[in-house]
Parts: C-alpha cells; sequence; structure tokens
C-alpha cells in the first residue's frame, strides 16, 4: 500500500491538474506501413513451418523476412511473452518502450514493434488480430501489452520472501535461447528482454496507477499475426499464469501450449522494402 501524501497541495493544485496532457511523439511524420498492401498478399499463403509451445516452458523459430508469423491460440486460454531478434544480429531486437512510445501501452493491426538504440526501426508489422474486437474495456484493459516486463524468478523471490521458481517466462524464454543459439545459460539470460505479451488483458488501476492483469479474452482459434520486416528469430514462453487471471509464476494455473505458424507469401507487398537501419550518426554532438 502507498504511503498517503505529507506534502500540503499548493492553492493552484486543481489549476496544475487541469492542465491539458501533451503527446510526447507526435506521430504524423513517423512512415507508417500501407496495411492494404500487407492484407493483398494474405490471400494465398503457404504453411512453411509450424512450432508447438509447450505449456509453462518455451521455444524459439525462424521468420524470413516477407514472411507471415502467426500465434495461435490452439487450446485453451493461455498468454505468451514474445521476444524478438535479428536473426543475424542478437544485439538488435524487440524494443517495447519505444514501441509503447510510438504505438501505445497495447499493439494490434496495422502497429509496427521497433528494435533498441542503434537500429532503433520497424522489425515486424501487425497485419491481423482477431482480438481487435476487444479494445479498451471498462477497467482501462487491453490486449497485447507492450508495458509488462515478464515474470521472472528474481521478483517471484522478492515477493515470496525466497521462493526458487523456474518456471517464469524470464526462465523459461533463457532456456529455450540457450538452447537455439548454443550459449551458456548466464549470457543466453542476458539477451532476454522485456516482452509483447500476447493475448494478455492488462492496464493500470486508476486510484493508485498499478500494473493489473485480468483473465485473457482468448479463444481456441484466436490469433495475433505479423509480417517480418528483417530475419527474424522468435523466443516465446506460454506463461505459467495460463490465462493471467489469478497470479503468475506457479503451478496452480491452468496452462496450455500456444502454436507458432510460418507463411510464405505469394508475392511481397506492393512497394516492400526491407528496413534500413536508423540514420543518427552516432556522434552524440562530438
Amino acid at each position: 500500500m502507498k504511503p498517503k501524501p505529507i506534502t500540503n497541495a499548493p492553492q493552484d493544485a486543481a489549476a496544475r491538474k487541469a492542465i491539458a496532457p501533451v503527446i510526447c511523439y507526435p506521430v504524423e511524420t513517423l512512415p507508417r506501413p500501407d496495411l492494404a498492401t500487407y492484407r493483398a498478399v494474405r490471400e494465398n499463403l503457404e504453411l512453411v513451418d509450424r512450432v508447438t509451445v509447450p505449456a509453462r516452458d518455451a521455444a524459439c523459430w525462424s521468420v524470413p523476412a516477407g514472411h507471415f508469423c502467426r500465434i495461435l491460440c490452439s487450446e485453451g486460454s493461455q498468454v505468451g511473452d514474445l521476444n524478438l531478434f535479428n536473426a543475424h544480429n542478437l544485439s538488435e531486437r524487440l524494443y517495447t518502450g519505444k514501441t509503447r512510445a510510438l504505438n501505445g501501452t497495447h499493439v494490434g493491426l496495422g502497429d509496427q514493434l521497433f528494435s533498441n538504440m542503434p537500429y532503433l526501426r520497424p522489425i515486424a508489422t501487425i497485419t491481423h488480430d482477431t482480438l481487435d474486437w476487444y479494445g479498451f474495456d471498462e477497467f482501462g484493459g487491453s490486449v497485447h501489452d507492450v508495458i509488462g516486463t515478464r515474470c521472472d524468478p528474481y521478483t517471484h523471490n522478492l515477493l515470496s520472501h525466497g521462493g526458487q521458481y523456474h518456471h517464469c517466462c524470464h526462465s523459461n524464454l533463457t532456456r529455450a535461447f540457450a538452447r537455439q543459439t548454443g550459449k551458456p545459460l548466464a549470457e543466453a539470460a542476458d539477451h532476454i528482454h522485456d516482452v509483447l505479451n500476447v493475448f494478455m488483458c492488462t492496464g493500470f488501476t486508476r486510484d493508485t496507477g498499478q500494473y493489473f492483469m485480468k483473465a485473457s479474452p482468448v479463444r481456441p482459434g484466436d490469433y495475433l499475426e505479423f509480417f517480418a520486416e528483417i530475419d527474424l528469430l522468435g523466443c516465446m514462453s506460454a506463461c505459467p499464469g495460463g490465462d493471467c487471471s489469478s497470479e503468475h509464476s506457479s503451478d496452480t494455473a491452468a496452462c496450455y501450449p500456444l502454436e507458432v505458424e510460418i507463411y510464405r507469401p505469394q508475392a511481397l507487398p506492393e512497394g516492400w522494402q526491407p528496413p534500413q537501419l536508423n540514420g543518427y550518426d552516432g556522434s552524440h554532438g562530438v
């Protein structure tokens, strides 16, 4: 519980609170994908790979540039914690902070996922979302957030006063990434980054500003699909919280596997070009 304020409010407190907000990043000049061209090539897709992400575990897969990746709820309500990497340069990876700043707290149809600095470019474009009907609910919750960091054994240890749990998403992702790359666990763990919480329904409480989760609305057959702008390595954990209606990091929640399908279109979107690396010269004023 947060303590009550100990500072007396100034006389003009109401006026200060009433100042209208300003959007931090006006995005009118940000290049946006022509979603119609992406969706036009979805009509004739060839399934080229399928990967099962086991319940309470993680798996990796590859998505060549110009292919579609579909994350599918196959058996029961389940959320997934997704990491994305440049398949040829693991230092370039999904940057949820800037993705959030440029798109919003939750992503969906037409949004792009951005990589970290100094690369800072769109690496994936969301082309289909069968949960786009959900929007924001009365609690301020929505799906597919880029605000949660992933459940991890260190936070679990803090909150449980010393508990050791090895199937948090961070550990799941670490093991899967180590298997995929051959890196030692300690080195693999350094590559695991803040996630896109696929299917997870989250928000912030209006009174305390706390991050909350609630039962995911996802149903078997629902999916989130993105187009790979560059060659990608995906890594995803089927969260031990299941649909995240009750708790993280335990063996009590009902959990289900997730499926990942990779599709090759017969043609690339009209006018599509791979995104260039960010053009900043890196001099930092020196």
